[in-house]
């Protein structure tokens, strides 16, 4: 395949990464307050863990060179546990179009670690869309509010998952540092696991605690969808990403995770935002377009 190629597929599967994304944010916003995070995210990623062994095994691309350097999984699974048990943490009381709003300040986040681990550089251009995507960002989270914004009043949810988005942050670039050529699948399988590991014994108590059997459907449900399609299908499209694109690049589709989260909240029933928190929505869709022009002039 060549870099083109390559390059274009890593783009269609962050278009499909941020519209699964989405449903986790309405979702996960309506059950937040029925079960302990920790125990939630365990659940979601022993659940994960089974349906991506099963396509590894299936497809045959369990890779023996992925048993090198277990440590390795150990640092990725433990970023994206803390990423999802702060994600589930901060939705208890931010609403889903807000928190999807925090979680489009990764990209800027992403392309600093990128810097500092990959040496990454950032274009003039992509430097300029990064910074409107994150204004557009602040002025969701502020929720259009100009003098909450001047004093920089932050709702404690977004404030709780910010501190997981810079771990999904540093994730981004470490994929590409800590691969060794492994199949996307193989890597994700072992990340997966290690993460399941880590969830275990820190959140044994909250597991135990937890009445898995008095839980409303709706948990289930929301269990069943970002263990399938939010954890599993979306961590394999983001480790091929990942290998294909700079860093930046990737997390800049989390720009359209928030009009993927109107969508769903109107699907729900939840209403539509007000005008003025719309204009920070297409701020940061125009922060993706002048992303993607700057990677089709570069050819």
């Amino acid at each position: 395949m060549t870099p083109q190629g390559a390059a274009a597929r890593g783009h269609a599967a962050m278009l499909a990464f941020s519209a699964l994304v989405g449903g986790s944010f309405s979702l996960g916003a309506m059950m937040a307050r029925d079960v302990d995070p920790a125990a939630f995210s365990a659940a979601r990623f022993l659940l994960a863990s089974v349906v991506i062994g099963a396509l590894a095994a299936a497809t045959g691309k369990l890779d023996r060179r992925a048993l090198a350097a277990p440590w390795r999984y150990l640092v990725l699974g433990g970023l994206f546990a803390i990423y999802f048990v702060l994600m589930f943490e901060g939705l208890k009381t931010a609403p889903a179009v807000s928190a999807a709003a925090v979680f489009t300040l990764t990209p800027l986040m992403a392309a600093g670690f990128g810097w500092l681990l990959l040496r990454q550089v950032t274009t003039p251009r992509m430097a300029a869309a990064l910074a409107l995507g994150a204004a557009g960002a602040l002025w969701v989270i502020f929720r259009a509010d100009l003098a909450a914004l001047l004093r920089f009043q932050i709702g404690r949810g977004e404030a709780i998952y910010l501190a997981g988005c810079i771990a999904h942050a540093i994730y981004t670039p470490m994929v590409r540092r800590l691969n060794r050529g492994e199949s996307p699948v193989t890597f994700t399988l072992g990340m997966m696991l290690a993460g399941l590991a880590i969830l275990s014994v820190w959140g044994w108590p909250a597991i135990r605690a937890t009445d898995w059997a008095g839980l409303r459907p709706l948990v289930w449900v929301t269990l069943l969808y970002t263990a399938v399609f939010a954890s599993a299908a979306t961590f394999v499209l983001l480790q091929y990403a990942t290998l294909h694109l700079p860093s930046a690049k990737v997390m800049a589709y989390t720009y359209l995770t928030p009009s993927w989260v109107i969508l769903w909240e109107i699907a729900l029933g939840h209403g539509v935002p007000r005008a003025l928190v719309l204009v920070g929505i297409g701020a940061t869709v125009l922060a993706l377009v002048l992303l993607l022009k700057d990677e089709d002039a570069r050819g």
